[in-house]
């Protein structure tokens, strides 16, 4: 029986960890591993990555996946037929093509070195931020791999010489493991997919390919770019030197991009997920709506060659679930990112504390990179739960600041309710474990929000059946003046980027 198995592999490369799922034919993992790496930050604002320390994450994932699920008794080598990518999206690399090494570290989606550049453009291209806006959906932003990749070209001499010599290869991270797994220096393929390459601010949205006018007016020179597939084809197979030679690459998205993908959002319905930031998509469908409200439109998913293009509006939250890592590793209220919901049931409300995680400025709907944290409302009755609980509300007030964003612009017709009239936000992501902080975002939101959870989608091991849904309790005029509190905190952190030292 072993040997009519058939599986597939899901290699997921997030902010912080690595990890490769093997599935059998009813999508039950049947062997998984997860590596974290690490995460440098070499001055304020800036965060970086070891593209080889990512690299030798998914070597280690993908070997001990396979090892657990033939320690289970399961064929892998005859019995696993494609494997998937999802990224980290944004993030930049630029390596040697003749020796296969990074250049420099990837510069991380959340950095924010490149402010300067920013405002330089802004102040010289007659479109200002939103320059580019009408080719790509994004405004110039230190969030999008562009002004990254010319803040390489500018300030690091290896990049500047390789790229004269003709021997630079640039990519987010999809680009450069998919090189990688299909033979690196011995031909790997250079390509990414239109998700990521949506969110490098070079991608035509409505040709998905490369602009040509972007490229002459940031003199960024085509031949470093990768070729651009869709979402769904076989992309090439994987090289030797890995645990699964020989297996073909069959898809490759961005992590939100599958995330929309995963919780079948049609055109009309929304998911939000949670991690180190959170990351909120309205399926669009076949038209491209631009945002008059500070979110972005950028491309949802094209499911093979021939298929469609799906679009969406995406508000980008930086700080989600990184604030409570801040909490465990900065300041040390909690010893493990699971103990906050403890900590924040210890109180009902926060006390009047408002915390607003803007560490490295705030994106969506407000985008402002001179925003700085603030925690206001503190008083002598505060404790660590009050913090902790500010905590918690401070992503889904984040969430609701979006979303009220995305009801303005996709307006009535753009969006599917239920019989009550409700928008029903779907959630993913490491935080919905979290039940407190899920019935905080149906508070704060008024409307439901729901979440399929692990025993839900594999119960029967056909299909997910009926997902967990939190109900909006808390009474209007509270929420009312809770969202006005944060709004005022909100205004608070805006022009403190040059404090002082």
């Amino acid at each position: 029986m072993s040997g009519q198995e058939v599986f597939i592999g899901s290699i997921d490369q997030g902010t912080t960890s690595t990890r490769f799922i093997i599935y059998d034919r009813y999508a039950s993992p049947i062997g998984s591993h997860q590596v974290e790496f690490t995460q440098f930050y070499p001055q304020s604002g800036w965060v970086e990555h070891d593209p080889m320390e990512i690299l030798e994450s998914v070597r280690v994932c993908i070997s001990k996946a396979v090892d657990k699920a033939t320690a289970a008794g399961h064929n892998v080598d005859n019995g696993l037929k494609a494997i998937g990518l999802t990224n980290q999206r944004e993030t930049t690399v630029v390596w040697s093509k003749s020796t296969g090494l990074p250049l420099y570290n990837a510069i991380v989606w959340m950095d924010v070195r490149t402010s300067s550049i920013c405002r330089k453009l802004e102040k010289e291209l007659p479109g200002g931020r939103t320059h580019f806006v009408e080719s790509c959906g994004l405004p110039i932003s230190t969030y999008f791999s562009a002004l990254k990749l010319l803040w390489l070209l500018e300030n690091v001499d290896a990049v500047k010489e390789a790229v004269k010599k003709g021997d630079a290869l640039f990519g987010t991270i999809d680009t450069w493991l998919i090189w990688n797994l299909t033979g690196g220096i011995d031909k790997g393929l250079h390509v990414t997919d239109v998700s990521n390459a949506s969110r490098t601010m070079l991608m035509n949205l409505k040709t998905l390919d490369w602009d040509k006018s972007t490229l002459d007016t940031l003199g960024i020179a085509a031949v470093i770019l990768p070729k651009i597939v869709s979402n769904a084809e076989i992309i090439g197979n994987i090289g030797k030197g890995w645990a699964i030679t020989g297996i073909p690459i069959a898809g490759c998205l961005g992590d939100q991009h599958a995330a929309m993908v995963g919780q079948a959002c049609r055109k009309g319905e929304a998911k939000s997920t949670y991690g180190t930031g959170a990351f909120i998509l309205l399926n669009t469908g076949e038209e491209v709506i631009k945002s008059n409200h500070g979110l972005l439109s950028t491309l949802a998913f094209k499911l093979g060659p021939k298929a469609p293009a799906n679009y969406a509006l995406e508000g980008s939250i930086a700080i989600a679930g990184a604030a409570v890592q801040w909490l465990r590793d900065s300041l040390g209220i909690i010893k493990s990112a699971s103990e906050i919901e403890e900590l924040a049931l210890q109180v009902d409300s926060t006390g009047g504390v408002y915390f607003v995680p803007a560490f490295n400025g705030l994106f969506a709907p407000w985008w402002r990179d001179d925003a700085r944290g603030v925690c206001i409302g503190i008083t002598r009755f505060t404790n660590k739960s009050h913090i902790a609980r500010a905590v918690l509300e401070s992503m889904c007030f984040q969430v609701k600041d979006v979303l009220d964003s995305m009801h303005k612009d996709a307006g009535e017709k753009g969006e599917v309710k239920n019989a009550k009239g409700e928008f029903l936000l779907r959630v993913d992501g490491g935080a919905t474990v979290n039940n407190l902080l899920m019935q905080i975002q149906a508070d704060i939101l008024g409307t439901p929000v729901g979440i399929w959870t692990e025993d839900e989608i594999f119960s029967s091991g056909e299909k997910m059946k009926k997902a967990t849904t939190f109900q909006p309790v808390l009474d209007e005029e509270l929420r009312t003046k809770k969202v006005a509190s944060w709004c005022k905190a909100v205004e608070r952190t805006f022009d403190l980027a040059d404090l002082s030292l």
